[in-house]
């Protein structure tokens, strides 16, 4: 099998029966499969799942384990040779697979490669492509500063190399994500798609933005935070910088 589709839910079943639908139609001419992991939602959205997309590979998890074991739950039993984590509230292009699948081909050192994400009125995410969060940069991005945060090198419509990328669109060979472990599960929310970008770029990998394709993201980053926000982004670089640099 060529692709594995890994989509992790929590209450967002009207934004996954409109991913899912999404899917089907960009794996129409590829051998794929989707599978979902429901992190224990009340919302109904395993029925939907089993209802509308049987053929959908459905693990229903009994309490919420959180992003990053979750997700690695789905890449564990995944049978692709490339795996794709995807958020549940994006709706990707149809041609996104195939170019990714051709692109990727063309690397020797592929770790993850990202597309172009957009948020519902068009505007581009600049999440979609990333530096390393050292603390000057992860400290500027905590009080609303966020230009050395973002990969600026290349524009929105280009390609190549960037250090880091967003959790809601990895695309990756299953055996690397694999080889470095996956998601790291002492994360739970935020950080989780920083610590495993910057483990591929220590074992030898290079991650890439690929802009000529885009997926929708209705949930992207917003430009106001609140408490709760910026708590947990505090917990997660600090945990980041303690596991890489030392810095308790």
């Amino acid at each position: 099998m060529e692709l594995s589709v890994v989509i992790l839910n929590y209450n967002v079943k009207f934004f996954l029966e409109l991913c899912l639908k999404s899917v089907e139609q960009s794996i129409t001419s590829i051998d794929a499969e989707i599978i979902v992991v429901d992190n224990d939602s009340s919302d109904d959205s395993c029925d939907m799942v089993k209802q509308k997309f049987p053929s959908v590979t459905l693990i229903s998890n009994k309490e919420n384990v959180g992003f990053a074991k979750a997700n690695n739950q789905g890449v564990k039993i995944a049978k692709g040779e490339y795996v794709c984590i995807l958020n549940p509230d994006t709706v990707i292009a149809e041609d996104t697979f195939i170019k990714l699948l051709e692109f990727a081909k063309t690397k020797s050192d592929i770790g993850a490669i990202g597309c172009k994400l957009i948020d519902g009125s068009g505007k581009f995410l600049p999440e979609s492509k990333r530096n390393v969060p050292v603390v000057k940069v992860a400290l500027q991005k905590l009080f609303g500063n966020g230009k050395n945060y973002y990969a600026n090198h290349l524009n929105e419509n280009e390609t190549g190399k960037v250090d880091v990328l967003v959790g809601a669109f990895m695309f990756l060979k299953r055996d690397v994500y694999i080889k470095v472990k996956g998601f790291d599960e002492d994360y739970f929310m935020y950080g989780e798609d920083i610590d495993l970008s910057y483990k591929l770029l220590q074992s030898g990998f290079q991650n890439y933005y690929f802009g000529e394709t885009t997926c929708i993201h209705y949930k992207g980053e917003s430009t106001a935070k609140d408490k709760k926000y910026t708590e947990r982004f505090y917990k997660a670089m600090k945990l980041f910088y303690k596991k890489h640099f030392n810095i308790q």
